[in-house]
């Protein structure tokens, strides 16, 4: 894969975002202009807010959005009453395009209707969403300008694709609901075949026995790494019989999928057998997702994604692939990784190290509910929160609080790095 290089950035975009390598004076002068450049406007419904205008060349930047599992009752909420031009016709859009009220069960539950897969993932993707517009919208944030390239966990890689113009919104948000209902058929499905109880289990480990881990597991799995191009005849043996290494999220974690006495069988023979004693933490979903048992869904998707159009010459930054820790290289490409990711090991510590080892992301920005993708992040690059860590750092926007402190922040290392 073509390293996303000035040169590469500015013959496939149209232009840079970058700038060369300057004198360390030179950059302290950007940053002193970056924030004289920012200023505070008011909207006449309520405080100033934090604004920015500068134009000044920027530390790679990278945004980034949540997956499945950070949904919680009212997390529209604050944004709603904050913002309401702009989040109200948005959950009304919402609704309308997927037939019901979504934004009620958002709103008030049950917390058993929300975290339901289909509405937890179009949940996510859409609040996630709407969050990136009230920045766009009300704080004059020009994500094409700010932001190099993007990224999203299992799920948010579709928020990801919409907020790079790869996808159309309502494109990905119909598409969201059909593979999420579609992922919840085989769960049932699965069940009633063989019985039993399907998930998720999460496995930590000590960071420098983490390969050794992985190595072990595909050994007793009987498949080799799963570095993505894997055809059908990767799941000739009955979905039940299979356990998948369904995310790499960071040095010392995993999360297996799939039949949970299976994954318990698997364990003992770590123990027992490979010299592996992981901590093993079962996750709150009865879907085994990126497991031979969601083929059904990769298969539609497939489908979905051919009569979908897809936005790649003049898309606004790169788009990196969970199934192969790179950005999409074409429209087929993404539409083929895309749909493999349903039943593929998704890559997200291998996404983040060749982002920072490789090509120098020095921001990362957070979009959507919860805190779990800044953490996870957070981990590997080493930079908490807002600490300034070679002129960057990890934020978090997921509450209208946090907005004017995240621009303020990316201003002040606007010309750093």
């Amino acid at each position: 894969m073509k390293p996303i290089t000035r040169n590469y950035m500015r013959h496939r975009f149209g232009g840079s975002h970058l700038c060369p390598s300057q004198p360390h004076s030179l950059r302290q002068q950007h940053a002193v202009r970056a924030r004289n450049n920012s200023r505070f406007i008011s909207n006449g419904l309520g405080p100033a807010r934090w604004t920015s205008t500068s134009t000044a060349c920027h530390p790679k930047t990278a945004l980034f959005f949540p997956g499945q599992g950070v949904q919680r009752i009212g997390m529209a909420t604050a944004w709603l009453e904050a913002f309401p031009k702009t989040c109200k016709p948005f959950l009304e859009e919402m609704d309308s395009l997927l037939g019901y009220s979504l934004s009620k069960i958002i709103a008030e539950g049950p917390n058993s209707t929300l975290t339901a897969t289909e509405n937890a993932q179009p949940a996510i993707m859409a609040t996630s969403i709407m969050i990136q517009r009230v920045l766009e919208i009300d704080y004059g944030f020009k994500t094409g300008e700010r932001v190099d390239i993007c990224l999203g966990h299992s799920l948010g890689e579709f928020a990801a694709l919409v907020s790079s113009h790869h996808l159309r919104y309502e494109d990905a948000l119909r598409m969201v609901r059909r593979r999420a209902e579609v992922m919840a058929r085989c769960s049932r499905e699965a069940s009633k075949l063989e019985g039993g109880e399907y998930g998720m289990v999460a496995l930590v480990c000590e960071p420098d026995r983490l390969s050794s881990l992985i190595e072990t597991i595909h050994e007793f799995l009987g498949y080799g790494a799963s570095e993505g191009g894997r055809d059908d005849s990767s799941f000739q043996t009955p979905a039940f019989e299979q356990v998948l290494i369904a995310n790499i999220n960071s040095k010392n974690q995993i999360v297996l999928s799939g039949s949970i006495e299976k994954i318990r069988t698997l364990l003992v023979q770590l123990r027992q057998f490979g010299g592996h004693d992981p901590r093993a933490v079962r996750l709150a979903t009865d879907s085994p997702f990126h497991s031979p048992i969601m083929a059904p869904a990769a298969k539609v998707m497939r489908g979905i994604l051919d009569d979908t159009d897809i936005n790649f010459d003049s898309a606004l930054f790169p788009c990196v692939s969970n199934v192969s820790a790179r950005p999409f290289g074409s429209a087929e490409q993404l539409r083929e990784l895309l749909s493999r990711q349903c039943v593929e090991t998704v890559r997200w510590w291998d996404s983040i190290r060749w982002l920072d080892q490789e090509e120098g992301v020095r921001r990362w920005i957070g979009v959507g509910p919860g805190k779990v993708g800044r953490n996870l992040v957070g981990k590997e690059v080493g930079m908490r929160g807002r600490d300034d860590v070679r002129g960057g750092g990890v934020w978090g926007i997921t509450d209208p609080k946090e907005v004017e402190d995240v621009l303020k922040a990316l201003d002040e290392t606007e010309g750093a790095g």
